[in-house]
């Protein structure tokens, strides 16, 4: 995430998954706090799943399944305590597509072969 600019985000705390059958129409992709009722109960630190549903996901190309991963991580807060932040204001696809092309230079550098020193 610190290619994102989102250093708040805590992936050890970011739970992905895949799910299948949803009824939720044109829905791709959603992510979840854990409620804090529950995170009390277990005594567990605010915790976020990301699920991707397959029946949309998977018709997408690689670089819109990217772009649908950074949205929904956009919809984590900076205090990370298990609250969502809404699309107005922060979530939008300009936000999406400034961090994709960041997301797409740094994995580029990271492909080139890197030049000895001497």
């Amino acid at each position: 995430m610190r290619a994102l600019r989102l250093c708040h985000v805590d992936t050890g705390r970011v739970y992905c998954i895949r799910s299948r059958g949803s009824r939720a129409r044109g829905t791709v992709a959603r992510v979840h706090p854990l409620p804090r009722v529950w995170q009390k109960a277990l005594g567990i630190e605010p915790c976020y799943v990301v699920e991707v549903i397959s029946e949309g996901y998977d018709r997408l190309s690689p670089e819109e399944r990217e772009r649908t991963v950074i949205h929904e991580a956009l919809h984590i807060p900076k205090a990370f305590g298990g609250g969502l932040r809404p699309h107005k204001g922060w979530v939008s696809e300009r936000t999406v597509r400034k961090l994709h092309g960041l997301f797409k230079g740094w994995r580029e550098a990271d492909r080139r072969p890197s030049t000895p020193t001497p």
